[in-house]
């Protein structure tokens, strides 16, 4: 009985680790598709060029728009949306919200202006592309603001899920009409924390809140088809650097003009100008 009872539970043992779902893996190593999907291929970058970026701006949102680049930063008591030089990392314009319970997120520019989600505040900020020195508008958004783009004809919010939502604003209702509901995966599953983003080329790339990698999503069917791995990147540039542990990469701006990508990370004191291989 007691050798019957060691063989059950020697064999729970074993089914429990095969069925471990963790994240504790080399993810160097090849894995084979689990869901039909074909594992992200690694996306080739170049560093052109390195330039001061403000140490304190905890960025939640970045955007390049007609050669001004415009930042949404977070934190209590320190939200702003800002227009900065991207050379000297420079400050140029900056509109901080007063509310100190409001912690800001992502910002996209959308057919003129400026939208600035909140964490939890269940509201997104609107500005003029003209003035940022202030709201024009408050819209309501009944879930937590991450990251923000657009496709040009909708906007594009996640949530720190593995969803995307698009969404077209409705200005009688003050409110996000939600279009679209996009699940993002990858050969081992759902992706989730996904933050910040960036419409590049028809295709959402994403941060992915606590890791050093950026996602490049298929607006289509949500599968993940590219990873840019970013590991290092400050400390290769800014020896030495010291940073909190929450101050993970995040921020992505891409010039469609130029094709060139700006890449930075919270109260990171470099801002990265790249290019896609």
């Amino acid at each position: 009985m007691i050798n019957k009872l060691l063989f059950i539970a020697i064999l729970f043992l074993l089914i429990s680790c095969n069925n471990n779902s963790g994240s504790d893996y080399d993810s160097s190593l090849p894995v084979p598709k689990s869901n039909n999907i074909e594992a992200p291929a690694p996306i080739m970058f170049s560093v052109d060029a390195v330039y001061p970026h403000d140490p304190q701006a905890f960025t939640q949102g970045l955007e390049f728009y007609k050669g001004k680049l415009y930042e949404g930063t977070g934190e209590y008591k320190q939200s702003s949306l800002r227009i900065v030089d991207i050379k000297t990392g420079k400050v140029e314009k900056e509109y901080k919200i007063p509310d100190s319970s409001v912690f800001g997120e992502g910002i996209t520019i959308f057919k003129n202006k400026i939208y600035q989600l909140t964490w939890q505040s269940n509201k997104i900020f609107v500005y003029s592309l003209n003035d940022i020195t202030h709201p024009i508008s408050t819209f309501n958004w009944s879930r937590q603001g991450w990251g923000a783009t657009n496709d040009g004809n909708q906007i594009i919010i996640s949530d720190g899920s593995s969803k995307l939502f698009f969404v077209q604003p409705d200005e009688n209702r003050k409110e996000m009409k939600i279009n679209k509901i996009l699940t993002v995966v990858n050969n081992r599953g759902e992706v989730d924390s996904l933050n910040e983003l960036e419409l590049i080329d028809g295709s959402v790339y994403a941060n992915r809140w606590l890791t050093d990698d950026i996602e490049k999503i298929d607006t289509s069917n949500g599968h993940v088809t590219g990873v840019l791995h970013l590991q290092g990147l400050l400390s290769q540039y800014d020896p030495g650097v010291k940073v909190s542990d929450g101050a993970v990469l995040n921020g992505i701006a891409y010039d469609s003009a130029t094709k060139k990508l700006y890449i930075t990370g919270k109260d990171w004191p470099k801002l990265f100008e790249m290019k896609l291989n």
